[in-house]
């Protein structure tokens, strides 16, 4: 953060230079450091066991990375064995999670809290949710179910472009060859009303309608319910590289849903209800994602299944991948009819173990609910403001016998996934 400077008038009233004074050689001056926010009473409203399970999966991501990989820049930079470190650390402090007053005492001391962000203007975040829907599809077209959900295509290019000047950075570039040149990969549009990909082999199933398939898209993962009764996972498997765009955005901007009504449920509501503006609204979106069937899910972004209530998508250029956390916000409570009543105050321990394409920036957190129609009500409202705190160690290099014990306890880890 850079600090800004007060400028003074060269004539000032004897009482001003006076306590201009007192306040040099105080010391008050010297660092003009804003003022940090106080972390919240360390309190948690889920169960245990849903945090030792996604403690579990946080460590076989970390247990296979280098340990001194760097897994995080912010609020600090973190590597692999300091995250993986604080995991262990704290299950192994859950042997006395039934005693309150008996853990609160061994995390205060062996535990800091860190907030987001060290800019004090930047430590607000705003934490909406998702969930994974579950959609009536086949595995065959037909006149029923015409809306393909496509796996990976294989004209899509994958690649990277380091450059050297003015700085070391790695560039992500997707696409496709056109002659000898890449360009931009298909849009939303050229796919679905253009039909890019059509008939190439390339869907993996259909669903009834666009609506569904959008916001499939949107939450990267889902249940199938097939009509003999299977479900079957899928998950996110690539995307075509374009660029996010909020048509929740574009609808406020256009002055067709006011902001302070803005919800997935409005949204949807208005797109069943205007179908002749349906292929413009979401085409603007133009990024696009492919899927894969998964065995089990849905996985966030380290290849580890998601825990409802307990994982976190942030922007994965920032925050330290896997690591344990603290949120402090609001949560809606619905009614019967499925709308917001009320909100209700919270905090809880997360991991943090997924991102999205909608999630940038130090203050933007995504936390996932669940499956099916309560989680799809709860995540459609969640929009709240609140703070975001992670775990470090006081004492790092500092490890104990029972932590060296704990660390070789590994029959509740979910085995590796190819990426």
């Amino acid at each position: 953060m850079t600090n800004r400077r007060k400028r003074w008038e060269t004539r000032l009233p004897l009482m001003a230079v006076v306590a201009l004074f007192v306040l040099f050689f105080s010391g008050t001056m010297v660092h003009a450091e804003p003022p940090v926010s106080t972390p919240p009473a360390v309190t948690d409203d889920l169960d245990g066991e849903s945090l030792r399970t996604a403690l579990r999966r946080s460590v076989s991501y970390l247990e296979k990375l280098p340990p001194d990989r760097i897994v995080g820049e912010q609020p600090r930079r973190f590597t692999a064995r300091e995250v993986l470190d604080s995991l262990r650390v704290f299950e192994k402090s859950m042997d006395n999670w039934d005693c309150r007053e008996c853990w609160l005492r061994e995390f205060n001391n062996r535990f800091e809290l860190i907030p987001s962000s060290g800019d004090a203007a930047l430590e607000t975040v705003l934490f909406t949710g998702y969930y994974q829907p579950v959609i009536e599809g086949s595995l065959a077209p037909t006149s029923e179910y015409a809306y393909p959900i496509y796996g990976v295509p294989a004209d899509l290019i994958v690649a990277e472009r380091v450059t050297l000047i003015p700085s070391v950075r790695a560039e992500k570039i997707i696409g496709r060859f056109q002659g000898e040149s890449v360009v931009p990969y298909y849009s939303r549009r050229e796919i679905d009303e253009l039909g890019s990909l059509r008939g190439q082999g390339y869907e993996i199933a259909w669903v009834k309608n666009p609506i569904d398939l959008f916001f499939l898209h949107i939450q990267g993962s889902g249940i199938l319910q097939l009509e003999d009764g299977r479900r079957l996972l899928i998950g996110y498997a690539g995307a075509n590289g374009r660029p996010y765009r909020s048509i929740g955005r574009l609808l406020i901007d256009r002055g067709k849903i006011a902001q302070e009504e803005m919800s997935m449920q409005r949204l949807r509501g208005y797109l069943a209800d205007h179908q002749d503006e349906q292929n413009e609204i979401l085409a603007y979106n133009e990024s696009y994602v492919f899927f894969r069937f998964l065995e089990e899910g849905p996985l966030g972004n380290l290849e580890v299944p998601l825990t409802p209530g307990r994982s976190i998508a942030t922007d994965v250029r920032l925050f330290p991948k896997g690591a344990l956390a603290v949120i402090s916000t609001e949560r809606p409570v619905l009614d019967a009819a499925g709308q917001v009543v009320s909100w209700r105050s919270f905090s809880r321990f997360v991991l943090n173990q997924d991102t999205g394409s909608a999630i940038r920036g130090p203050q933007r957190a995504d936390l996932y609910f669940g499956a099916g129609a309560e989680a799809e009500g709860a995540a459609g409202f969640m929009n709240r403001p609140g703070r975001l705190y992670f775990l470090s160690l006081k004492n790092p290099s500092a490890k104990s016998d029972s932590l060296q014990h704990h660390s070789s306890e590994k029959a509740l880890e979910p085995a590796p996934r190819a990426e």
